[in-house]
């Protein structure tokens, strides 16, 4: 081979081959050392989005550092991090929530059920429910300027250019640029979701929202909001008053902040307990030899008493619903990561065992009862449980992010069930009286070690440790405490009698409340 035809074959296997094409991986830089607090991209997002007064998809907190004179104001333009891994997507039952190719988390009205996850799994407080057609709704890119080779509106009214949208696979787009070589930050990156909103010359104070104290009176900027509250609900509103910052910090300007589950959820999470332990309770009284497998207490009792509060369960769950009658969208669209869809599949399953249960009964088949319960034991403990799976994906509250969560509803279905079991047993089954109230004991004991476990114990996160305190010492205390006392009660069933079945039951529904809305307190924006 000669010396050219050497030279030739280098140049040609030095030459780069082309590289696959990749799709646009839309996200978003906000240099705060240019935001000048203008509001110009609320209102430029409220025109082009038809955004209704009282929600917003994006909006400039402000936050006053320092002390006069050494004193400013510093911005954080806030919205939806477009996450790459987006729990608001997981935790969506229809994919009303979804994650687009080219990156941008988008949602479609038309199958929004109004379960509010996604609110409750946004460690960003982006999500609300629009109050005029009562579906999810957030920041989206403007992905339909996006679609159309327009840039968001926000970024074309800036005036300063503080906001910049680009695409991170290019690495000639301004914003892969500045990500790649500047240094930026992103807002909790310890939630693991991947965020592609990155701010510029943030203040601390601005990204944590734990980090700046709040006005008292309630008096920010050029706004009046409820003294230090976090509104709950349709209406309701909860206090958050705790000191969670020595920082010289004053959140100056700031929106309303609507935590999305209200008592009913604390309400659905009781009469679930209820609903489990009412089967598997009798049963392993029958799996005992306590009773026998003739009892009316497993023949008739558990079924009914089962399905009854099975039914209530699903009532509550439904009228939580901003649209409730597009429930049946979880069973004919369901996105199967989301645990409402599996719960919702697993009280179905629960609901089918009861049925068949009770028309065993009603054949007069104790075998085919004792067969049923091959499923059903595992289907009623599996009820009362999937809901620490659910909570676990509400990744914004950090107090429900606990492993206990499982076990701890198996044993508040066992305490439940043989509450509601025992004025059935004093009636039909006098032998199961007594083993019941020992077993309630034994459950309510053990659900105080947990709640002791919960409010002695020092939490990993200040998130979790200000909303445990917000249980214990603050607007939730007589809920708590409440119901730490009636449960304790309980725990001298065997002393006290079947009555103590009433305070065990009104114990557990006070813990509920307490815990599932003390969990929703802390602000998260």
């Amino acid at each position: 081979m000669s010396a050219e035809d050497v030279g030739s074959t280098t140049s040609r296997s030095a030459t780069p081959l082309p590289l696959l094409a990749q799709p646009p991986k839309w996200a978003k830089v906000i240099d705060q050392n240019k935001c000048i607090g203008c509001h110009a991209c609320t209102v430029a997002c409220k025109s082009e989005n038809e955004v209704p007064l009282s929600v917003t998809r994006t909006y400039v907190k402000a936050v006053d550092i320092g002390i006069f004179p050494q004193a400013r104001r510093a911005f954080q333009v806030t919205r939806c991090n477009q996450c790459d891994d987006a729990p608001c997507v997981a935790a969506c039952p229809t994919s009303a929530m979804f994650r687009r190719p080219d990156g941008i988390v988008d949602f479609d009205k038309s199958v929004c059920i109004g379960c509010k996850a996604c609110m409750a799994a946004c460690p960003y407080d982006a999500i609300f429910i629009n109050p005029e057609d009562h579906s999810a709704e957030k920041c989206n890119f403007c992905a339909h300027r996006i679609d159309m080779g327009l840039e968001p509106a926000c970024v074309v009214v800036c005036p300063v250019e503080a906001i910049i949208v680009g695409d991170l696979n290019d690495p000639t787009s301004k914003v892969a640029q500045i990500v790649n070589r500047d240094p930026v930050q992103v807002r909790r990156p310890e939630k693991g979701t991947r965020p592609k909103l990155f701010y510029k010359g943030a203040h601390q104070a601005t990204l944590d929202p734990l980090a700046a104290r709040r006005p008292e009176g309630g008096l920010y900027m050029w706004s009046e909001q409820p003294h230090g509250e976090q509104q709950v609900g349709a209406g309701a509103s909860v206090a958050w008053g705790g000191a969670n910052s020595s920082a010289a910090a004053l959140l100056s300007y700031d929106v309303s902040h609507k935590a999305p589950w209200d008592w009913r959820v604390g309400l659905y999470t009781w009469t679930k307990s209820i609903a489990a332990g009412a089967y598997f309770v009798p049963l392993l009284l029958v799996l005992g030899g306590v009773v026998p497998a003739t009892s009316a207490l497993w023949a008739w009792v558990a079924p009914v008493l089962a399905t009854v509060f099975l039914g209530l369960t699903g009532l509550i769950l439904i009228w939580d619903l901003e649209h409730p009658f597009r429930f049946y969208l979880i069973f004919v669209r369901p996105q199967w990561r989301s645990w409402l869809v599996r719960g919702a599949v697993v009280i179905t399953a629960y609901g089918a065992v009861l049925a068949l249960h009770f028309l065993a009964s009603l054949l007069g088949s104790s075998a085919a009862r004792m067969w049923l319960a091959v499923p059903g034991l595992p289907l009623s403990v599996m009820a009362a449980v999937y809901t620490g799976y659910l909570f676990a994906q509400a990744k914004a509250r950090d107090l429900w992010q606990s492993p206990l969560l499982p076990p701890h509803l198996t044993v508040q279905a066992a305490m439940a069930g043989s509450a509601a079991m025992l004025p059935f047993a004093v009636w039909l089954q006098t032998a199961a009286v007594v083993p019941l109230l020992w077993l309630l004991a034994a459950a309510s004991l053990l659900h105080l070690l947990f709640v002791l476990g919960e409010a002695t114990l020092t939490h990993p996160t200040a998130h979790a440790h200000l909303a445990a305190r917000e249980m214990i010492r603050g607007r939730f205390a007589r809920y708590f405490w409440g119901g730490i006392v009636l449960v304790a009660v309980a725990v001298l069933g065997p002393a006290l009698g079947p009555l103590v079945a009433i305070a065990a039951l009104a114990g557990l529904l006070l813990h509920e409340h307490a815990y599932v809305q003390a969990g929703q307190v802390v602000p998260l924006a």
